[in-house]
């Protein structure tokens, strides 16, 4: 198994009593309360933090792309991911993602990552997204059409990367007299592409496609929703489009914290990861899931899914915990239940958030050097060799 530090890179001097004054942490918060001394420190912190990971052995780093919004500093990973290519030198660097349909050119992140891929000699892994239904109001675009564009961004970055240029491309969206990228990716065809998603129907059928077979990445989520997507991918590859997939094809990321025991890690994550999903993650449906971002039926399974974030209740890191949502425990325990979601669902690719909400340097620190020690070797053990195996009846058991 790849194992992968992931981080958000949070605005953890944040105001979380911000509720009195604006109604989400994104978009509408104004950017006065954003201190670039604060910025400065983090920024650098955040780096060292992936840094290290990277140092004491993870597979590698991975970065994305939120805008306007305390939850994630980095409107652009592809800078956080040029600052880390130099200094890490062994480890993947993955910007999961870039959400090439937000741009009115694509081209230029074409040309960004395929910098990046020859810096680093190939290490690099480009994630492709719709971006959430917030981005669409921050860059001014119709979230109705944003599935067309996503797939028509996909098309001619993937074309800019492996035909000889130039030549034209001219589609409902994007329209180029030109396409000649200089450099060329370092990886061919291209390098490999990610498809991180809370869920999305049509992203797994879009990213199972033999035209494609891209790894898709489930983000946080209830454990039994991870394994209902998961095995969504296997069986859309095996009973639509007739092969089998991959387990490498398939991965997980979630909140990860150690501690000595259970009650303890719960004692120092529980103010963090509450302020986590209850402040920075603090958005309407409206804001969150915008008027034609979803089809009706992946309207229906994010509800399902997502309904104790939308009902507009504070959730409790033991309610995260209870249905897999954080994993957070002693080394034994996060080991244990990591395996036990591995033997029945199979991914090869876990990402570990292991910095989230206020978590301080300090803790931080700790839990990395923790996870990477303690926990990630075992993970990086495990192959289909411990994975029961996929079929429709294990899948209709985890539903």
């Amino acid at each position: 198994m790849q194992v992968f530090i992931f981080h958000l890179m949070p605005y953890t001097a944040m105001d979380l009593n911000y509720e009195k004054k604006w109604r989400s942490s994104w978009v509408v918060m104004p950017n006065s309360e954003f201190d670039p001394a604060k910025g400065h420190e983090l920024y650098n912190r955040y780096l060292d933090e992936l840094e290290l990971a990277a140092e004491l052995g993870l597979d590698g780093v991975a970065v994305n792309e939120h805008h306007q919004t305390a939850y994630g500093l980095m409107p652009s990973p592809v800078v956080m991911a040029a600052a880390l290519s130099r200094k890490i030198k062994k480890a993947k660097i993955a910007i999961l993602g870039s959400a090439f349909c937000l741009r009115e050119n694509p081209l230029t992140l074409a040309e960004e990552h395929a910098m990046i891929d020859n810096i680093t000699g190939g290490r690099m892994i480009t994630g492709m997204v719709r971006g959430i239904g917030a981005e669409y109001h921050s860059m001014g675009i119709n979230p109705a059409i944003s599935h067309e564009r996503f797939r028509e961004a996909h098309d001619l970055v993937v074309q800019a990367w492996t035909r000889p240029g130039p030549f034209e491309f001219h589609g409902e969206h994007y329209h180029f007299e030109y396409v000649n990228p200089w450099p060329r990716p370092f990886q061919k065809p291209h390098p490999p592409i990610w498809c991180p998603s809370t869920g999305s129907s049509e992203t797994i059928e879009w990213a199972a496609h033999p035209d494609r077979k891209y790894v898709y990445l489930q983000t946080y989520s209830p454990v039994k929703s991870v394994a209902r997507f998961l095995n969504q991918y296997r069986e859309t590859a095996q009973v639509k489009y007739g092969y089998t997939a991959e387990s490498r094809k398939i991965g997980w990321a979630a909140p990860i914290f150690i501690a000595d025991t259970d009650q303890k890690a719960l004692e120092i994550a529980k103010p963090h990861i509450e302020a986590m999903f209850n402040k920075f993650l603090n958005l309407s449906f409206e804001m969150l899931f915008p008027p034609g971002y979803l089809s009706l039926e992946t309207a229906r399974r994010m509800v399902a899914h997502k309904r104790d974030q939308l009902k507009g209740e504070d959730v409790t890191a033991e309610h995260l915990i209870k249905e897999g949502i954080a994993i957070i425990g002693s080394p034994d325990t996060v080991r244990r239940k990591l395996e036990e979601a591995h033997r029945l669902i199979g991914f090869q690719n876990f990402l570990a958030l292991l910095q989230f909400g206020t978590l301080s340097r300090e803790d931080t620190e700790r839990n990395i050097r923790r996870f990477c020690t303690e926990v990630a070797p075992t993970l990086q053990g495990l192959t289909d060799r411990e994975y029961e195996g996929w079929s429709p009846a294990a899948a209709n058991a985890l539903a």
